[in-house]
């Protein structure tokens, strides 16, 4: 039952990149409401599939691949939303490829790692901060990379303006830094929460989630600071915005990907 709807989801997630892609390269007008419509369809398969996977009997089956597609279904959701109000078109392919891949994997790879966070609502309060700022975080890294290729498309004096299709360069840069805030701010809540309520939060194995998430935060930091103090923007924008995705990636997959993937 599970492939079923892994299989129903993708193909939605398909159809409303299918539906987006011709309108951004033939600069024509793009559907909205099968957009929408395929959408949201997608993430109401998706979100039941995350719920069967897990939601298990034993405790919560929390995999890297089940990981991996529930942030993956949040950047989904967001950006779905945020869709109703704003052009999202450029981004909206990338965001429901890596959904329909990430749902795929969890679906036809099963893996195993059950926690059990209604013993610790402590440890469900940190997971659930740290789930939301790499989320949020994640689609900043988005927004900057759309960032440095509209800017790159303006310097090299390609019209932009024919297509409707794509955001002016102004409101997504605005939307950037006050995406990049929020998820400073949510990342700044991780940290304490898991200085706070993770007893282990530096042993063994461990250790370095904690110190990469640190760097990560002083990365953002320093490029809010930049931006709002020095009014850095462009290139070095777009390389603080991917340098402190990279990081929470490391510090969030990182172990996990070796201990699930490499040596099970």
């Amino acid at each position: 039952m599970d492939n079923i709807i892994a299989v129903a989801a993708a193909l939605l997630y398909v159809l409303a990149i299918a539906t987006i892609v011709p309108g951004l390269v033939h600069q024509v007008g793009i559907r909205t409401k099968t957009v929408s419509a395929s959408a949201f369809l997608a993430l109401a398969f998706h979100g039941w599939l995350l719920s069967d996977l897990i939601i298990e009997s034993s405790g919560q089956n929390l995999s890297i691949l089940n990981v991996a597609s529930l942030i993956s279904f949040i950047i989904s959701l967001v950006m779905s939303l945020a869709m109703l109000k704003t052009r999202l078109w450029f981004l909206l392919p990338v965001v429901y490829s890596f959904a329909a891949i990430n749902l795929s994997g969890a679906a036809f790879l099963p893996s195993t790692f059950i926690t059990h966070l209604e013993q610790d609502p402590k440890l469900l309060i940190h997971i659930s901060l740290a789930l939301f700022s790499y989320s949020t975080l994640t689609i900043g890294a988005l927004y900057a990379m759309q960032l440095a290729w509209l800017d790159h498309k303006l310097k090299s004096k390609k019209a932009l303006s024919i297509n409707s299709n794509l955001p002016p360069l102004l409101m997504v840069e605005r939307q950037l830094f006050r995406i990049i805030l929020i998820g400073n701010l949510l990342l700044t809540g991780t940290l304490l929460t898991g200085f706070v309520f993770v007893e282990d939060m530096f042993a063994q194995g461990k250790a370095h989630k904690a110190i990469l998430s640190f760097i990560a935060w002083v990365v953002y930091s320093i490029l809010l600071w930049g931006h709002y103090q020095k009014g850095w923007r462009g290139r070095k924008v777009t390389w603080f915005a991917v340098a402190g995705a990279f990081l929470l990636t490391l510090a969030y997959f990182g172990s996990r990907f070796v201990r699930e993937v490499i040596l099970n």
